[in-house]
């Protein structure tokens, strides 16, 4: 298995260095560097020849900040994955983070082994959810959100249907073809209807979008 990159941005420099640490004994994973904040870290993307597939990212620093520095390496480098990991973690937060294009959000008390596996996991299927914050994000959604129409020509298909509840269940696209037996190129093809139909940017928005419209069950996700 290939290496998952990671790279660490946080104005703690002992939390950064003992983040450092503990992820470079995990197998598979491999910190690439570390950065005090926004500033620092894109001024090393810019020298270093290869890219991370997973940013930790502190969301209040000094200078740039989590949020700002979200919206960069979205902008720039929309495939490195960002998990924002933060002690001003706030639910209400949410639904501003993933739309910003954040991959997981969690406090900077969570355990080190939970975060490998969040890692993991946001590596493999592009998001992850804590326990408690589908239930937040739907309390987030407007009241006044649009009833489906369901004559609508962009209606999913039944297919399409299934595909979008097992990433809501975060499998990965090789996962989902196993289950539907189809091919990983089919998922993907899948996959993209499933953003042109229902206008999500990114995986987050594909669960709010099954949340909204009553297509998943909180209980069926998989956290």
């Amino acid at each position: 298995m290939k290496d998952i990159l990671i790279a660490i941005t946080d104005d703690d420099n002992l939390i950064a260095q003992l983040l450092e640490s503990y992820l470079s004994t995990c197998p598979n994973l491999k910190v690439l560097f570390t950065a005090n904040n926004g500033v620092d870290l894109i001024e090393k993307l810019k020298t270093t020849t290869t890219l991370p597939d997973i940013l930790l990212l502190d969301l209040k620093m000094e200078g740039m900040d989590g949020v700002e520095t979200t919206q960069y390496i979205k902008a720039n480098h929309p495939e490195i994955k960002i998990i924002v990991i933060s002690s001003h973690y706030q639910n209400s937060f949410l639904g501003f983070l993933f739309k910003t294009g954040a991959s997981a959000f969690v406090p900077k008390g969570i355990s080190p082994v939970l975060l490998k596996e969040i890692i993991t996991r946001v590596h493999e299927t592009g998001i992850y959810f804590m326990d408690d914050q589908i239930d937040s994000m739907r309390e987030q959604i407007s009241s006044k959100s649009p009833k489906p129409d369901l004559n609508d020509e962009n209606d999913l298909s039944e297919r399409e249907i299934d595909v979008l509840k097992l990433i809501c269940m975060q499998k990965t696209a090789k996962e989902i073809g196993e289950t539907l037996f189809i091919t990983t190129r089919t998922v993907e093809g899948h996959k993209n209807n499933l953003f042109a139909k229902t206008g999500a940017k990114n995986i987050a928005g594909l669960v709010i979008y099954a949340v909204q419209h009553n297509i998943i069950n909180i209980h069926d996700l998989n956290l």
